[in-house]
């Protein structure tokens, strides 16, 4: 499976972004998804994933209430809406699937992911 992210950027801080992850090559609702970042130099961090039912979603702490990630199973894509954005959100943004996670589970270590997308810069100005 490949997966392709977009819609990284700068916007300001309290502003708003939303990244994009679309999926080819593989049954969209076999995957688990989920949004980690990364810093250099910092290990891989989870900030969202959604189970392939969509029902079951699990964010980071430090994002919780801020961010919303969804997935249009028929546009085989998942976003990540970032809202109220603050600079310590600057990072690069993975997207990554999961193979063969049950229905309604969510993986939050990077471990369990086998697909990555390309990374998209989120740079927050303050």
């Amino acid at each position: 499976v490949q997966l392709q992210a977009s819609g990284g950027g700068l916007e300001q801080a309290g502003g708003s972004l939303r990244l994009s992850c679309a999926v080819s090559g593989g049954t969209f609702d076999y995957y688990a998804m989920s949004w980690f970042r990364q810093a250099p130099g910092k290990e891989r961090e989870f900030v969202a994933g959604i189970s392939r039912s969509g029902r079951k979603i699990a964010y980071d702490n430090s994002v919780k209430g801020r961010f919303t990630i969804s997935r249009g199973n028929a546009k085989n894509t998942v976003y990540l809406q970032m809202n109220s954005l603050k600079s310590e959100d600057t990072d690069i943004y993975y997207c990554a699937a999961s193979l063969g996670t049950p229905w309604d589970s969510v993986r939050a270590d990077a471990g369990e992911y086998s697909s990555w997308g390309q990374g998209t810069l989120v740079t927050v100005s303050s």
